[in-house]
């Protein structure tokens, strides 16, 4: 391996896939002056791509929508673990960054954010020295996890004794659930903030949920979904105050949802009285999707009053094929497959094809229905429509960005024009 192929800390190369292989390798810095496009012949595929204008949309609405609503922005980073992205989304004004362990937290402080919330619960040796750590290099940080368990509490005592440390008290959300983790009944969440107060190790400082897996995308339940939230958590609350269970040090409160696919309804149980700070976690909203959150989208649009000329978020998240092979009418078979994109929440949408050298959109009628390692199955009725040519290209809509994002170390950002504007990169390994 020479140095062609050698991989180099913020730099793009052959190394990656979808970087052309005989290009020399470059700062991230400098892609844009390639003068690269999504039409001509510079780039391979498949090609994970984001298109600028609807990232900068999206990030701006977002944050607008949480200030309009007096909650603040925490987004999930492992949606797209990307540095970058992290940068826009703290610059524009997020509160900090949601992570679901400390490895993801230990690139989000790396990347600047000061203020972290773990999304998740923390009970080993080794996390926990390693979140002390990172409190101790990033001074001032504010950080907290979620407590479920008794057990769990009593783990972590164990090893802040191990440890030996004599620092302050790591703060902690008590995490309420229904379908994944998380305390289902009010009175073991009491019992749960009670032991808290004479933890050696952690200290409450607020509730944490997360309604995702019960949502519906149907106006009717999904209100009634969020008053059954509001309800526990009010009760949890008036409970934990009326006792005096929170540290006066500790205030403001923090209490989080979720809100990927339902931030509209959820918001308003974040947002309350004075003491209180709401922390709003949606993370896919920074590219959206195609499918999945897409029919969410729908109905909080019409709970808002979204005019149509004027969507709230769009997809920002594309990948690139061409066409292999056409071995019989109606089938396409693309070279980009389940290595390539998401396929967790529904096959992706074909939603550009190149011909003669313009972007045009994908006829209605394709679709794909299946996805190999490296293959996708693009199918039409030969009847009723034409389909793509050996070699054409043909851009597929993910659906559900997270896992469309860790399939990939690096993506081209593309301006309206399809021209290679810039580039980020992701962490996840």
């Amino acid at each position: 391996m020479d140095d062609h192929d050698t991989p180099r800390p913020g730099w793009l190369g052959p190394w990656l896939k979808g970087f052309p292989a005989l290009q020399p390798p470059l700062p991230l810095a400098d892609v844009a002056q390639r003068g690269w496009t999504l039409t001509g012949n510079e780039l391979p595929t498949p090609l994970a791509v984001i298109r600028q204008q609807a990232l900068a949309h999206n990030i701006a609405w977002m944050q607008a929508f949480a200030t309009a609503r007096g909650v603040q922005l925490a987004p999930h980073g492992k949606t797209t673990m990307s540095p970058q992205l992290f940068r826009r989304q703290l610059d524009a004004g997020a509160w900090g960054l949601t992570f679901a362990n400390v490895h993801q937290l230990r690139l989000g402080l790396a990347a600047g954010a000061r203020r972290a919330l773990i999304a998740n619960q923390l009970l080993g040796a080794a996390e926990l020295a390693e979140l002390l750590a990172l409190r101790r290099r990033h001074p001032g940080v504010e950080l907290a996890f979620f407590v479920d368990s008794q057990a769990q509490l009593d783990l972590l005592a164990a090893h802040w004794a191990q440890l030996g440390v004599g620092e302050a008290r790591v703060d902690v959300l008590i995490e309420l659930g229904t379908s994944r983790c998380g305390l289902r009944e009010h009175g073991p969440a009491l019992a749960l903030a009670r032991a808290l107060q004479a933890h050696p190790a952690l200290r409450l400082r607020g509730i944490g949920f997360y309604e995702g897996l019960q949502v519906v995308g149907e106006t009717g339940p999904d209100r009634a979904l969020m008053q059954q939230w509001r309800s526990r958590v009010e009760a949890l609350l008036a409970a934990i105050e009326a006792e005096g269970l929170i540290d006066a040090e500790a205030l403001p409160l923090w209490l989080s949802g979720g809100g990927s696919a339902l931030f509209d309804l959820v918001a308003p149980v974040l947002a309350g009285r004075p003491g209180r700070l709401g922390l709003l976690r949606s993370g896919c909203y920074i590219c959206h999707d195609h499918e999945h959150y897409g029919r969410y989208m729908q109905a909080m649009d019409e709970r808002m009053g979204t005019p149509p000329a004027a969507p709230s978020l769009v997809p920002a998240l594309e990948v690139w094929t061409q066409v292999l092979s056409c071995p019989e009418p109606g089938l396409a078979l693309l070279n980009a497959g389940r290595r390539d994109v998401s396929f967790d929440q529904g096959w992706p949408l074909p939603i550009w094809h190149l011909r003669g050298g313009a972007r045009r959109a994908a006829p209605a009628a394709w679709r794909v229905t299946g996805l190999n390692d490296q293959h996708a199955y693009l199918r039409w009725d030969p009847l009723a429509t034409d389909g793509p040519a050996v070699g054409e290209r043909v851009a597929l809509g993910p659906s559900h960005p997270c896992t469309t994002f860790d399939k990939w170390a690096w993506m081209a950002v593309v301006d309206e024009g399809d021209r290679v504007v810039d580039a980020i990169t992701t962490q996840f390994q």
